[in-house]
Order: structure tokens, then C-alpha cells, then sequence
């Protein structure tokens, strides 16, 4: 081969794209996920369904276990549509292991990813600090909690309709944005996540310090 013919053009993925990797990672914690979605709904709510018979609004406060694949997806894998897609797949795999909420559950996954998808497209995928986790959580909780009140609780007083949405966003910022936040630090910290968005964005900082 001559010394001066051009080289083959490396492989590169525009930052928006999905590649292989993407998709499997994004896959394995939405399906981890949605187990913990099927522990949430078959073991944590009923019992806190009993705690709180007396005043149902503080069920809002437990919200937050079933939108943490959303604000998850979207720290990890940082591109479009990686937030709804692991809501709305962990959703699936809890109802295939099987709820008393059935298929319901999907429309709730679209819902609550989508409260995850608007924070991450808000700042163009691009930060993913822990304001913002704690953000898409808050609004992830806010979006859960307008479905169900429609879906479930419209007999509600007003109320209780906004003390529950208040518990839902307390729950989203705590346990959805935290928790996904801190997770996904120990995840990179493993050296696990190495080929997606969030280990090379931490690969690059430790470069530049």
C-alpha cells in the first residue's frame, strides 16, 4: 500500500447518536430497575398503603421508587431519549413480573420519563451535575404525581391532591435524583460504565485536572 494513500476514516458517532453499548447498558439498568419498580409495587406500597391509611397523601413520599431509572438512564448513557427509554422498559419488565397496577404501568413509565427527558433536553444533554439530577427527579416526581391523581385519586380533595404532589416531588428530588445521582459515582468509580457518556465525561474531567 502506498505510503501516501489517505487512511480509512475512523468510526465516530455524532454525540446524539446511539451506538450498541448504549442500548445494552441502558437495557441491564432498566431491567434491574424494573425489579426494584416490582419490589416497590408488590411489597413497599402495600405496606405503606397500611401506614398511611389515615392520610393518603404521605404515599407520596415512596414515589420516588419508581423513577429512578429515568433520571438513572439519562446520568449514564447522556443522550436523548435515554431517560424515557429506561423508564418505560423498567415499567415493562415490572409488569411482566406482575403488579396489581397490570399493563397500567407503562403509561405511567411514558409519564414519568418524560418529567426526567425534559430536565436532561433542557440542558441539551449536556450537564449532568447534581442539581440537575436532583432536578429531573423533582420533575419526574411532579409529572407522577399529576397521572396518578388523574389516573387514581380524582376524588381526592384539592387538598390532598396537592399535599401528594408535594410528597411526590420530595420523593423524586430524594430518592429518584440523589440516589441515581450518587449511583451512578459509584458505577463510574467501578470503572463499569467506561464505554458510555458517563465514564468518559469523567475520564475527560480527570484529564484536565
Amino acid at each position: 500500500m502506498n505510503a501516501s494513500s489517505p487512511k480509512a476514516p475512523s468510526k465516530t458517532f455524532p454525540r446524539g447518536s446511539w451506538r450498541v453499548i448504549d442500548i445494552v447498558i441502558a437495557s441491564v439498568l432498566a431491567v434491574v430497575c424494573g425489579v426494584i419498580f416490582w419490589i416497590w409495587s408488590n411489597g413497599v406500597a402495600p405496606l405503606i398503603g397500611t401506614v398511611t391509611v389515615g392520610f393518603p397523601p404521605l404515599s407520596g413520599l415512596i414515589g420516588g421508587g419508581w423513577l429512578i431509572a429515568g433520571v438513572l438512564g439519562g446520568l449514564v448513557i447522556r443522550k436523548p431519549g435515554a431517560a424515557l427509554y429506561c423508564e418505560i422498559l423498567g415499567a415493562l419488565v415490572e409488569a411482566l413480573l406482575g403488579t396489581h397496577y397490570s399493563f397500567a404501568v407503562l403509561i405511567s413509565g411514558l409519564v414519568q420519563g418524560l418529567g426526567a427527558e425534559v430536565v436532561f433536553a433542557a440542558f441539551r444533554y449536556r450537564r449532568f451535575e447534581l442539581p440537575i439530577a436532583l432536578l429531573a427527579g423533582a420533575v419526574s416526581g411532579l409529572f407522577m404525581t399529576v397521572s396518578e391523581i388523574a389516573m387514581y385519586y380524582a376524588f381526592w380533595q384539592t387538598q390532598f391532591k396537592i399535599t401528594y404532589a408535594i410528597f411526590g416531588v420530595i420523593s423524586g428530588l430524594v430518592i429518584a435524583g440523589f440516589l441515581a445521582w450518587a449511583l451512578t459515582r459509584a458505577l463510574v468509580s467501578t470503572g463499569v460504565l467506561s464505554s458510555v457518556a458517563a465514564g468518559r465525561d469523567a475520564r475527560s474531567r480527570r484529564a484536565r485536572a
